[in-house]
């Protein structure tokens, strides 16, 4: 019986560690974070340094939006308010103009083989990400 209730608090600890990992990057700040992305594209793509300045200046207009869109559906959420499809439309068709913006920028900054293995990375990253999902929704 003792063993049977020392695994099972075993395991409830376990599992409370294994979920607030996944939420470490919520705790930095914007500055942080487009430190942290344009090291890693410097790594990636062998930035020069003033690739780096330009991509480190947009990555931290990017952090800083995500940063605030993430604190008002915190909000949001909870109020306990859901939006509408229309909401979610205009919401959808925001961050998707902000993507294309984006992109456009970076292409301006980039060379075109640095650019090409930037999309390339990125369809990568996408993939990954998409399988965590799958991988998430299928243990529920």
């Amino acid at each position: 019986m003792k063993k049977l209730i020392l695994i099972a608090l075993l395991s409830i600890g376990y599992s409370a560690m294994a979920q607030s990992g996944h939420r470490r990057a919520n705790d930095m700040t914007p500055e942080q974070i487009a430190t942290l992305q344009t090291k890693k594209m410097t790594l990636a793509l062998a930035l020069s340094s003033e690739q780096q300045t330009q991509v480190q200046q947009l990555n931290l207009e990017t952090a800083k939006l995500r940063k605030t869109k993430m604190e008002e559906r915190k909000k949001k959420r909870a109020d306990k308010e859901r939006p509408s499809s229309e909401e979610r439309y205009a919401m959808q068709s925001d961050r998707l103009d902000h993507q294309i913006a984006h992109q456009e920028k970076l292409q301006s900054i980039l060379t075109d083989e640095q650019f090409d293995q930037w999309k390339k990375m990125k369809l990568r990253k996408g993939k990954q990400q998409k399988k965590k999902r799958e991988n998430r929704r299928g243990k529920r």
